[in-house]
């Protein structure tokens, strides 16, 4: 009952239909008061509620939420998305939730490992709320902390260790995927048998800015991918350039193509959603090259993808069902890129096996004595 003339507490509250004893807790299976606002988080007397004004809502949850346990993690599967983030509680919660709506990609497993400099981003409530529906739904959730930090290729790394399955996502913590995103993913990988296909994030914010001098660099695949070697200052770099703002989408538009369709396109690599065939990024690589890194860099993604690239070839996917969040990147510490160490320690080991080869075919080599 409206008591307008009963003083109120400084920061309290004013809840007109809602009279709580002091000291009172909130009793789910108690009938509430028509109109009544349910604040688990304020109690009765008039210090709690001005401790609460002043606190605010809590950031972490108070309920027990399983991590989940790395061995039944590692189980074969059809399908695992991998996921490093560090002090993005709400971007998570909005990835997360993306992949709580997928369709027809049945099973999939979701792997969390969190940097964070406070808790981990799954205490959250609406974290913590997003993995709770992806278990409802059927999916394998692993909650994880790494730490202490040794760069983005290391937590990669650690990340593709904890799968088992035939295909990993290496989604960021910044994407939201639109329904039927996997499925569309994981059939074009199967159809094509290429190392990696990718979906390029969208900025949203960039729909107007239309580059058509961007859009020469779209070229589909008429056949099935074949390995390329791509490098800086060749026309092939020049691909990436389709994946900033909007360009994938006023391509995909210009397109028009028809529901349910796709194609795969050339790409140097992809930022953001790419799906790799796990046992060939691991032949490839992987991202075991982050012990030959200082901890402040980036480009890891790239220098992985070059890697698969070269050996069974990749493909970009359009449409693209991944939207970028364009939130503030966390990787402030971005002094060396992780593909330029990556290809010249390549470039160095193949022009060394060249030299040694062409010695030993050199006409005039003697054997050495036995």
């Amino acid at each position: 009952m409206n008591q307008p003339h009963a003083q109120t507490p400084p920061g309290a509250v004013h809840q007109p239909h809602v009279e709580a004893p002091p000291g009172a807790v909130h009793r789910p299976d108690v009938e509430a008061p028509p109109g009544a606002v349910h604040r688990p988080d304020v109690m009765g007397s008039p210090d709690a509620v001005e401790r609460s004004a002043a606190v605010g809502p809590p950031d972490v949850v108070d309920r027990p939420l399983d991590p989940g346990s790395p061995d039944d993690f590692r189980r074969e599967r059809t399908l695992d998305v991998l996921i490093p983030t560090r002090n993005r509680a709400a971007e998570l919660a909005v990835t997360l939730s993306g992949l709580a709506a997928q369709e027809g990609a049945p099973g999939f497993g979701v792997a969390v490992s969190d940097q964070s400099d406070g808790p981990p981003a799954f205490r959250h409530p609406a974290v913590a709320t997003m993995a709770r529906a992806l278990r409802h739904r059927g999916h394998p959730v692993l909650l994880t902390r790494r730490l202490p930090r040794r760069g983005l290729a290391e937590h990669r790394a650690y990340l593709l260790d904890r799968s088992t399955a035939r295909y990993v996502l290496c989604l960021d913590d910044d994407v939201w995927l639109e329904p039927g995103t996997l499925h569309r993913l994981v059939t074009a990988i199967t159809e094509l048998g290429c190392g990696f296909v990718g979906n390029a994030v969208h900025g949203l914010s960039y729909l107007d800015d239309v580059r058509p001098q961007t859009h020469r660099h779209y070229e589909e695949w008429t056949g099935p991918p074949v390995p390329e070697t791509v490098r800086p200052g060749t026309l092939e770099w020049q691909r990436a350039t389709i994946h900033s703002a909007a360009n994938l989408l006023h391509v995909t538009g210009r397109l028009k193509l028809p529901a349910g369709a796709w194609r795969a396109y050339k790409v140097s690599w992809i930022g953001g959603c790419v799906l790799y065939d796990r046992a060939r990024l691991v032949e490839a690589g992987g991202f075991d090259f982050w012990r030959r890194l200082p901890e402040g860099h980036q480009g890891e993604d790239v220098a992985a993808q070059l890697a698969v690239l070269a050996r069974y070839g990749g493909a970009g996917i359009l449409p693209s069902g991944a939207y970028h969040l364009e939130s503030p990147t966390t990787v402030t510490e971005r002094d060396v890129e992780a593909w330029e160490l990556v290809l010249a320690d390549a470039d160095t080991h193949t022009r060394a096996a060249d030299v040694h080869a062409g010695a030993g075919a050199h006409p005039g080599a003697v054997r050495p004595a036995s």
